[in-house]
């Protein structure tokens, strides 16, 4: 296997437990485990943000064009009205 398809399978798998962090808390009621899961949680979005950079300076990852700041305000005003 390729260092390319390792590096997008964890970022796939680093992607895949964030979506279920995001469920669990969400759902958790103790506040104990809520703050530990939530831990967790930022600690993997760190992570996944570091191997993200690192994919993307190795030309593993291409990233969509940045947004025009008219369609930065189409989704804002979408999701605040």
């Amino acid at each position: 296997m390729q260092e390319k398809d390792m590096v997008n399978d964890v970022l796939s798998m680093i992607n895949s437990s964030l979506t279920g962090y995001a469920n669990v808390i969400a759902q958790c009621s103790d506040q104990g485990l809520r703050q530990t899961i939530q831990q967790i949680r930022n600690a993997d979005e760190q992570f996944q943000y570091q191997l993200f950079k690192a994919a993307e300076q190795k030309g593993y990852y291409q990233p969509a064009d940045p947004a025009t700041p008219q369609e930065i305000q189409e989704i804002k005003s979408i999701f605040t009205s």
